[in-house]
């Protein structure tokens, strides 16, 4: 074997390992994102605020996504986290009622940034609207 290949092969498996390792958005770290759903019913004039329980949400790994991967139902007073994630970019969404649109229904979605493990992002309050 040349001393070139001796030379090169080493760097590319260097390459190769270290370029294959970096972790993406997604399960497998230790960042929490934790939130809150507001459920505002629309009686009326009247509008009436309580916490969404049984509620889903939804989560989509990066910013370029647009189908989620992940989601969890609210507790009973309207909370919910994510667990054991990698740092990077997130999206959060829950549904909402909407007469305007065809579907009656639209999405609230947050996108969050999470720049360091071990970190616990907690969320602006998601209002969904109830009619």
């Amino acid at each position: 074997m040349s001393n070139k290949i001796k030379l090169i092969l080493p760097i590319f498996i260097l390459f190769f390992v270290f370029s294959s390792c970096r972790k993406v958005e997604g399960p497998g770290g230790s960042v929490t994102l934790k939130g809150v759903v507001i459920e505002r019913n629309h009686v009326g004039t009247s509008v009436f605020e309580y916490p969404a329980a049984d509620q889903d949400v939804y989560l989509i790994y990066g910013s370029e996504n647009t189908f989620y991967d992940d989601d969890v139902k609210t507790s009973f007073d309207g909370s919910f986290e994510f667990r054991y994630l990698q740092k990077g970019v997130y999206q959060v969404f829950s549904y909402q009622d909407n007469p305007t649109v065809a579907s009656g229904t639209d999405e609230v979605l947050l996108e969050i940034n999470a720049s360091s493990n071990n970190e616990v992002v907690v969320l602006d309050t998601i209002y969904i609207d109830k009619y």
